[in-house]
């Protein structure tokens, strides 16, 4: 076990978690919400610093990234653990693992990742599949490391980080793609077990620190579909900025939602047409093999033409349009 960053003494030996915004109370032999940071002898450990559950090469557009590196591989790792409770998770037989008391995992250092990723020609290494934020100790190691071999550091995440962690692993991280679930706070109360205000305040300090970010919202039938919700979401993204890619995704029945119906690619269709209306640039479906290119917003000249996770056509050139010159924002190279 590792000592665990971010967290403060409290008395009685009692702890409190400062890496995520729950800021768990922590008694001693007890763990927080995410069921992988314990509380021995009033000290904090995180249980997951060396144990990964998975590790893949995963093609950049399936975080999905579309505006960072396309066409590139990343090596991606996961250890068990959430802070969310999300009913829909598709990957729910790890990220809820840690909460029935099961630390499960292979041994694998932040060399052996960064050496893996080098031998294996990514261009950079993602923390994704459960919450990148409650393996922080791991993933910061690992993008320190990384970075002296040239390879960018990537979170996809549920956006509840704390800002002192994000600030300082801001230092090595390159890219995040972050779910914007809904913007409702029922919905994320009853749903997720968080607070809507704290993802939104996360996802201006992820833009504020320089970190380019994708927003991505799973459309769940009869949840978070209403034109009015899909409406306010494109219109925050907006605030940040226009050039902000949003990816609008399909639902597939998983975990405690499983008799729940899949989203119509109609729905995805309406979405893409409202992020547009309020003046996104770049608004993609997912989980359906349309509405995934990348077009100028000044001359709809066809930029990168994508289908499922492989792209087919590339035009970009030096970032740029090159029909119209119009600059297209992304990290390209």
């Amino acid at each position: 076990m590792k000592e665990a960053m971010f967290y403060e003494k409290y008395k009685d030996r009692i702890v409190i978690c400062k890496l995520c915004r729950h800021n768990c109370k922590i008694a001693p032999d007890k763990k927080g919400i995410c069921g992988v940071r314990k509380n021995i002898n009033g000290k904090l450990y995180t249980l997951v610093y060396d144990k990964i559950i998975a590790r893949h090469i995963d093609p950049i557009e399936k975080k999905p990234l579309f505006h960072f590196l396309p066409g590139t591989e990343t090596y991606s790792i996961a250890t068990v653990g959430c802070n969310f409770k999300c009913d829909f998770c598709q990957n729910w037989s790890i990220s809820q693992a840690s909460k029935e008391d099961k630390i499960i995992g292979e041994n694998v250092t932040p060399e052996l990742i960064v050496e893996d990723a080098v031998k294996n020609r990514c261009a950079s290494i993602s923390y994704t599949y459960t919450e990148p934020t409650i393996f922080y100790e791991l993933t910061y190691e690992t993008s320190k490391l990384a970075k002296n071999y040239g390879l960018k550091n990537i979170y996809v995440t549920n956006g509840y980080i704390e800002d002192d962690p994000l600030k300082e692993i801001s230092k090595y991280l390159d890219a995040a793609n972050i779910d914007l679930k809904s913007f409702n706070e029922k919905f994320y109360k009853k749903i997720c077990g968080a607070d809507l205000d704290e993802v939104l305040d996360s996802i201006k300090n992820y833009k504020r620190l320089g970190i380019w970010i994708e927003i991505t919202t799973l459309i769940i039938p009869g949840l978070n579909d209403n034109e009015e919700e899909l409406r306010s979401i494109a219109e925050f993204i907006k605030s940040l900025g226009d050039y902000i890619p949003w990816h609008v995704t399909r639902f597939h029945p998983d975990y405690k939602m499983i008799n729940h119906e899949p989203t119509p690619i109609e729905t995805l269709r309406v979405a893409q047409k409202i992020g547009y209306e309020v003046g996104l640039k770049f608004v993609y479906m997912g989980n359906v093999l349309e509405g995934e290119n990348t077009y100028c917003p000044k001359c709809k000249h066809l930029l990168i033409e994508r289908y499922g996770f492989s792209i087919l056509r590339y035009e970009l050139k030096d970032g740029r349009c090159p029909n119209c010159k119009e600059i297209i924002e992304g990290v390209w190279k």
